[in-house]
Order: C-alpha cells, then structure tokens, then sequence
C-alpha cells in the first residue's frame, strides 16, 4: 500500500560509501522538488514587490508592511504544522499506514484552528500601524492589503498541512507542482487587480492582497481535488478516511511542531529588528544591508531544500528501523552541508562587486552592499552547517532542546554582539552594519557548534525507537 520508490529502504549491506552516496542521492530526488517549491514562494514576493511598486510609492510601502506583519505569522505556523512531516515520514518508514490518515486530519484541525488565530490577527493591526506614525494613505493601503489577504490564509495552511502528507511519504514533487501553479495564477491576477485590467477595478496594493488570496484558495483547492483522485493517493482519501479530534494526537503534533514553529518565528523576528536598528543609520546602509539579505536568502534556498529533505529521509529511516543509516546519513550530511558552504563563500567574496552592481547603479549603495557581501560570505559557511544539524534533529524528532539552543543563539550571542559592534566602540571602534553581521555569523557559528555536538551525542547514545504514538 505505500510507495517506497522516492523513500527506498536502504541495503545495510552494502560497502560504506555506496550507501553514503546513494544516501545523498536520495536527498537530491527529494530535496529538488522542495528547492523548486521554495523558489516559488519566494517568487510571489518578488512580483508582489515589483507590481506593486509600478503602482506607486505609496502601494509599494502598504504591501510591504503588510508583508512584513502576515509573514513571520505565517513562518510560525508552517513551522508548527511541520511536524506533520517527520511523523508521517516516520509511519511511512515503518509501514504504518494506518495512522497516516489520522496524523494528517489532526493537522488539518490544528491548521483550521491556526488560520482563525492568524485571521484575527492580520485583520485588527490599526493599532500597530498607528504606533509607527503611518501616513492615513499608506496606512489604509496596508490595512486593506491584509484584509483582503486574510481570505487566502486558510487555504495557505490548508497547502502546509497537506504538505505534510505529501512530503512525508516521499511525494515532494506535488507541493513543487501546486506552489509554481500558484504563482503563475498569481501573476496575471496581480496585473488585473493592481492595474485594473479586463475591466476590474484599479486597485493597487489592495489588488495585490486580493490577488495572493485567490491564487492560494485556487491552489489549495486544486490540491485536494488531486489528492482525492488521484490513483497515487487511492489508499489516502481525505473524506472517506475522516477522523474526529484526537487530543493525544494533537498533543503530540504540538509537541514536535510548537518549537519548530518558535524556532523559525525567532529567527525571522531576529532580521527585522535588525533592519530597524539599521534606520538611524541612513538609507543607503538600510538599502546595502538588504541587497545583501536578499542574496543569502536567495543562496540559502538550496542548503534549507536539502535539510528539508534530510528530516523526511532520517525520520523515513527511524521508522524503518535502519537507525544505523539514519545517523550515516546525519552525520555524511555535514560533508555536504559544508561543500555547499564553502562553494557559496567563495562565489560571494570573488563577485560580491558584480553581484551588487545587479542590484543597484547607486554608488554609494554598491560599496556598502559589496563590503557586506564579503561578511556574509563567513556567515553561509555556518548558516549552511547549522540547518543541516537542525535538519537532522527534526528527523528524529528532537526539536525542544533545538529550539533553546537557536534562542540562547540568535538572542544571547548574535543580537548583543551585534548591537555592541555596530554602534559602541565597546570591542572595537563601531563598525556599522558590519558588526551585525559580525554579530549574526557568531550566533550561527554558535548554533552550528551546539547542534551538531546535539545531534552526535544524540545519534551516539539515544535509543532509536519508532515512537510513532
């Protein structure tokens, strides 16, 4: 009844190499998919901007700080219906098809209960946008954007939560294939509603949250509709499997999901303050420091693609009780991990110059990016290390102690170094934007240390179990 073809059980037999590249090469069918999800996604953020800003300034401001609100709320709860997918991974492994189902409508519950939560907040932020002195016209701009965005969050965690059952028994080509339909829905949508075209209404940014609204509800819909019937999923229909709320279930989602979802929350919550500590010192540092953001997040797609898929494979293996490939795979991944680090640092310091100049014609704006580039080329090195050991620990379902070691990370070491390299002559004379990256590398070269010692003393001394309750 399960398909183990993107999910094969390994041969323990095998010599150790073979089984450390097929390993990766599973990783790769996996991981591939997920990478072109991701970039999807990130695409509608790109158009969003790009549109919007053809609209006018004030357009481009409103989706922006509409964004900025509904995003790391949205992180949040992707990150706590993530769970979803190390566990149903982990029933796949061990051939438990009969608690797939029941995992996958627990989820379904929590994300209902999550999109009502998320709704009542993206709905009421006058108060927020008052606190910030927004002008009335960018202020309403903004509030009408997320308004009209707040009817597409339920088909938003609808896709996360389904995404669950898909990933998690190997399938990762189907969210890749409903994320780009997305988007190409998103952007014909976003030039009829912003531009007023085919006789609708100008809308402007409002347009835009109208328009991520309807390409997420057709998505979503889409998604369920194939689910049902396709001859894949025969033994997975959602209506005919339907189970009622199961407390301990959903307990145990929450367990694993809610410092998923802090963790990632954390992280995103990090970045923008420090954009906002960056204000005073002018816009042409504000427009380097996120020229340069944008490129790491742009290269960080791959490593967070290939830890994706190292969770689905070591909570695969776990349940299959091949524990001995599992911690292979958890710790060849680190060799990777770091191949793929070092090949970023390298291409981000030799053409951080080119690099900058495809951003801006601003003198000024290129110098500051270029310099920063040069840091953040130290700061993937450990980037890619840490989700990697992260990655790995959600496989085996370990997510508590993860989640405190990110925190003390970021908060303890990254933001205090940070904020005292960038504006007091404490250590050294104050270095600008420079110390907070200076500041975010020591963070992530922290967490990278803590979760890898983490992640082998754990794949050392932890009983594997299947722990599938």
């Amino acid at each position: 009844m399960l398909d183990h073809e993107n999910q094969p059980v390994p041969d323990t037999r095998a010599p150790l190499i073979p089984r450390i590249l097929g390993e990766w090469r599973t990783l790769a069918l996996l991981g591939g998919p997920i990478l072109v999800a991701q970039i999807a996604q990130m695409a509608n953020g790109v158009i969003d901007t790009v549109m919007a800003g053809h609209a006018s300034a004030e357009d481009l401001a409103a989706v922006g700080i509409g964004s900025s609100i509904w995003m790391p709320l949205f992180l949040f709860f992707m990150g706590l219906l993530g769970a979803l997918q190390p566990i149903i991974s982990g029933y796949n492994g061990a051939r438990a098809v009969q608690k797939i189902m029941p995992a996958t409508w627990q989820g379904l519950y929590i994300g209902a209960i999550s999109s009502a939560i998320m709704i009542l907040l993206v709905v009421n932020v006058r108060p927020v946008f008052n606190m910030l002195n927004l002008d009335a016209q960018t202020s309403d701009i903004a509030e009408g954007y997320l308004d009209a965005f707040a009817w597409g969050i339920p088909f938003m965690l609808l896709m996360v939560a389904l995404r669950g059952l898909t990933d998690g028994l190997g399938h990762t080509r189907v969210i890749m294939a409903f994320s780009v339909l997305g988007t190409l829905i998103n952007l014909p949508l976003n030039w009829a509603l912003i531009y007023g075209k085919f006789g609708l209404p100008e809308m402007g940014g409002i347009g835009c949250g109208w328009a991520t609204a309807i390409s997420n509800a057709i998505a979503a819909v889409a998604m369920v509709f194939y689910l049902n019937r396709s001859p894949i999923y025969k033994h997975f229909h959602l209506i005919a499997d339907w189970v009622k709320p199961d407390p301990e279930n959903i307990r145990y989602i929450l367990r694993i999901g809610l410092p998923i979802g802090f963790t990632i929350f954390v992280e995103a919550s990090m970045f923008s303050v420090i954009a906002l500590f960056l204000a005073p010192l002018g816009p042409v540092v504000v427009a380097g420091h996120q020229i340069a953001l944008n490129v790491t997040s742009l290269l960080f797609m791959l490593p967070l693609s290939i830890g994706m898929a190292l969770t689905l494979r070591v909570a695969f293996l776990v349940g299959a009780s091949t524990p001995n490939t599992a911690h292979l795979l958890s710790r060849s991944s680190l060799l990777l991990a770091s191949a793929t680090a070092l090949v970023f640092a390298v291409t981000l310091f030799l053409f951080a110059g080119p690099i900058s100049r495809l951003y801006t014609g601003d003198p000024e704006v290129q110098a500051v990016t270029t310099l920063l580039l040069k840091f953040a080329a130290i700061f993937q090195i450990a980037d890619v290390i840490q989700v990697s050991c992260i990655s790995a620990l959600r496989g085996y379902k370990d997510t508590r102690i993860p989640m405190f070691i990110m925190l003390f990370s970021f908060w303890g070491v990254g933001m205090p170094l940070g904020y005292v390299l960038t504006f007091t002559d404490t250590l050294v004379a104050a270095m600008g934007a420079p110390g907070f990256w200076v500041g975010i590398t020591a963070g992530l070269a922290t967490a990278a240390l803590l979760l890898g010692t983490r992640l082998f003393l754990y794949t050392r001394t932890r009983p594997v179990n299947s722990e599938m309750s």
